[in-house]
């Protein structure tokens, strides 16, 4: 086996690793990404050896959170596009893609903070959550559901403006309501 493959992990070491990434993910989320990487193996219930020969940097443990919530999103977004009728599809992959964007800013501002490079490092599960949401903005459109000029360029953008404003608002369900409400009308036809 030469270097540059990769040994599959022991299934212990495997179990250690999503347990890692689990409680990371809820800590970073909630508490933010300051929290010492002692407190996250704690927490996962390993010792800071085992966190560090899977992510050998704090910074390697953020890119490893966002790109699997990344796949997450992906993976929700092909279910509901699956399930569901273009327009609904739409509309609920737009919801959850902001929902799901909680903390994402300030993982991006600390990756950044390390020289480390979120988009590059994110680009694959970008790009698959973009050609997505080309499907499902073209589906929505030849529904009727969703202007006919608005480009995917102009979609990403909303995104990400929305993710920033609901981010903005904290915790009030009526006010991040009251935003789903003002971009989905301004998304539809005239």
């Amino acid at each position: 086996m030469s270097g540059a493959e990769e040994r599959p992990l022991r299934a212990d070491a495997a179990r250690n690793r999503a347990r890692l990434l689990d409680v990371a993910t809820e800590v970073f989320t909630t508490r933010g990404v300051g929290v010492p990487t002692e407190e996250i193996a704690r927490a996962a219930g390993v010792g800071v050896g085992t966190l560090f020969r899977h992510f050998p940097t704090k910074e390697a443990l953020l890119e490893a959170v966002m790109v699997r919530r990344l796949e997450a999103i992906a993976a929700q977004t092909a279910q509901l596009a699956a399930e569901m009728e273009p327009a609904k599809a739409f509309f609920a992959c737009f919801r959850l893609v902001i929902e799901q964007s909680a903390g994402k800013n300030e993982f991006t501002r600390a990756l950044a903070a390390a020289d480390v490079d979120a988009h590059t490092a994110l680009r694959e599960s970008s790009e698959a959550i973009q050609a997505q949401f080309a499907g499902l903005l073209d589906g929505a459109q030849q529904a009727g559901a969703v202007r006919p000029e608005l480009g995917l360029p102009e979609l990403i953008a909303l995104l990400a403006g929305t993710s920033t404003t609901i981010e903005q608002l904290g915790a009030d369900p009526a006010a991040r309501q009251r935003i789903f409400d003002v971009v989905f009308d301004g998304l539809r036809p005239r």
